[in-house]
């Protein structure tokens, strides 16, 4: 955490040298930190921090081809002239246990068309998910343990 916030204040720093507070001029003291950073990773510590940042985007992008390909899924549903919908709510196991992974594999479902996560079972073992089309509960559930629970745990463990 520590390697986050020294990477961006080298991007501020450089704002500060510079005189200017423009975005561009963030992102290139942000690139120039991230270098600074990778040149003395093994003085620091901080070889994990690339590979982290390399699967939190990870994850960024498999949060957008879904909520593309979701979004696809829902307008046909909906623009069918029979819609064959089966609403319901399914508990989804967890093998996040941290809050903040929790919190976040919550928000994912819940950013994703079709899909809302409702609320938490008292001993957090089970997420409980409103789905659009809930004819195939197994199906859903086997996409989030290998969607974007699985990237949340090799992003954050």
């Amino acid at each position: 955490m520590i390697l986050y916030l020294n990477h961006i204040l080298l991007a501020l720093a450089w704002m500060a040298i510079t005189g200017s507070a423009s975005f561009s001029n963030f992102l290139l003291g942000f690139a120039f930190g991230a270098a600074a950073l990778y040149l003395i990773r093994e003085q620091v510590g901080s070889l994990g921090y690339f590979a982290r940042a390399r699967r939190v985007v990870a994850l960024a992008l498999l949060f957008a081809y879904e909520l593309v390909l979701s979004a696809w899924r829902v307008a046909v549903l909906v623009l069918q002239p029979r819609m064959d919908l089966k609403p319901g709510i399914f508990a989804y196991p967890l093998k996040v246990d941290r809050d903040f992974e929790i919190t976040l594999l919550a928000n994912l479902i819940t950013l994703t068309p079709g899909t809302l996560s409702v609320d938490v079972s008292e001993d957090r073992r089970f997420l409980y998910v409103h789905a659009i089309d809930c004819s195939d509960p197994d199906q859903t559930r086997f996409d989030i343990a290998t969607g974007f629970e699985r990237k949340i745990l090799e992003a954050f463990r």
